[in-house]
């Protein structure tokens, strides 16, 4: 039973990720895939695990996706048998894909997909993660969630969504892919504990991706900025945390612990991208890590510009996120009363109101403030909205600063 969990977890997004592109059917191939671990289960156990568990998984869900393809009789079907013939093996030699899961990170971007479930799609069928840490992830109910991959994987099979990428559909489909990455890692960051060994996993597969991305794109200046965004935040990591696992934000860690030779890739990334003279939202992300780094090294952080860098990013992507950040980060530029200000003109109310950050924002500038009463109800909020034990020690220790 470990060894099928283990090889779930290290090996699911690319299996699958074969499995669909040489059958051209995503949900059939996660149908198969399935029935392969239940096989691996009940067999792994009785036999013993094999030599190479990918390999074994791979026959098992190929023959069930054969065996489908037979029954059925269709052309199709019995065209994608010949793909699925043969050993598992690396890469095909005739793709132009560095990797199958970026290819299929690229069909689940196809204009006939909803836009509102490509993200979605691309995490589960690549990266493996359930409807309901996805819809945790995106703030959508898990149900919901369910519901547009279940569509969303019935419109590949019924639109016939073709599984070769052109080269000139690259650049249309590139954003998403980027934000699906992104939400990949925030996803792996987020539920980073003081020793979570698979969000380390998740992590790390994101910033894999995005180098993909990077050597299939070269020219493109976004997928330097979105991997340099994520060397930086990883160079971080280490100091993210005290030794008791309880959050320690980036004003207070200890730089020491920094990882000085992925900071100087994440800034070398950053110089490639922006010497394309074509401005992102992931490069601004990148330059906004950069100039927090830099001051804090340096003992000079430039407010002022961090807010301006902070105002170009709602200008081009207006997320939740940004704009919360956006209002710290003018709260130390122009004073707590502007941040607060610019926190209550965020809507709408009701998608606010359930995001922990806006409410770990609002607590700290209405301490800032010495609003204490209403600082307190704020870090209620925040903690009540934590499901992270480390944050959630970091809040109750800043509310419970309030008592004079």
């Amino acid at each position: 039973m470990h060894a099928a969990e283990l090889a779930a977890r290290t090996s699911y997004g690319r299996l699958l990720s074969m499995l669909a592109v040489r059958s051209g059917d995503l949900a059939g191939a996660e149908d198969a895939l399935a029935a392969a671990f239940l096989d691996a289960v009940e067999a792994w156990p009785r036999d013993g695990v094999p030599d190479n568990p990918d390999a074994w998984l791979w026959t098992a869900a190929r023959r069930q996706i054969v065996d489908a393809a037979r029954r059925h009789k269709t052309r199709d079907e019995k065209r994608h048998l010949l793909a699925l013939d043969g050993e598992l093996t690396g890469d095909d030699a005739h793709t132009d894909f560095p990797d199958e899961r970026l290819r299929l990170l690229f069909v689940c971007a196809h204009p006939a997909i909803d836009p509102a479930a490509r993200t979605p799609l691309m995490l589960q069928a690549v990266l493996g993660l359930a409807a309901e840490r996805i819809g945790s992830c995106l703030r959508v109910a898990p149900k919901t969630m369910g519901q547009r991959l279940w569509r969303a994987k019935i419109k590949i099979r019924e639109a016939r969504v073709p599984f070769e990428v052109e080269p000139e559909n690259l650049g249309e489909r590139l954003f998403a892919v980027l934000e699906a990455i992104y939400a990949a890692y925030g996803s792996g960051w987020e539920d980073l504990t003081f020793d979570g060994v698979a969000s380390q996993g998740l992590t790390s597969e994101a910033i894999w991706l995005a180098r993909l991305v990077v050597k299939l794109l070269p020219d493109e200046p976004e997928p330097r900025g979105l991997l340099a965004t994520m060397l930086y935040a990883e160079a971080r990591a280490p100091a993210r945390r005290s030794v008791p696992g309880v959050y320690v934000p980036l004003s207070e860690q200890d730089t020491s612990r920094w990882d000085g030779a992925g900071l100087a890739e994440a800034e070398t990334m950053l110089e490639q991208a922006a010497a394309m003279r074509r401005i992102g939202p992931f490069q601004l992300e990148a330059a906004i890590q950069s100039a927090h780094i830099h001051g804090r090294l340096s003992g000079s952080s430039d407010a002022r510009a961090i807010a301006i860098l902070y105002a170009g990013l709602v200008q081009v992507a207006p997320t939740l996120g940004a704009r919360v950040a956006h209002a710290v980060a003018s709260s130390r530029a122009d004073g707590a009363l502007h941040g607060l200000t610019l926190l209550d003109a965020i809507e709408p109310l009701a998608l606010r109101d359930t995001y922990q950050p806006y409410w770990s924002a609002r607590a700290h500038l209405l301490e800032q403030l010495e609003r204490r009463g209403d600082a307190a109800n704020a870090y209620d909020r925040a903690i009540g909205l934590t499901e992270d034990p480390g944050v959630r020690r970091f809040l109750l220790e800043r509310k419970r600063r309030l008592t004079p």
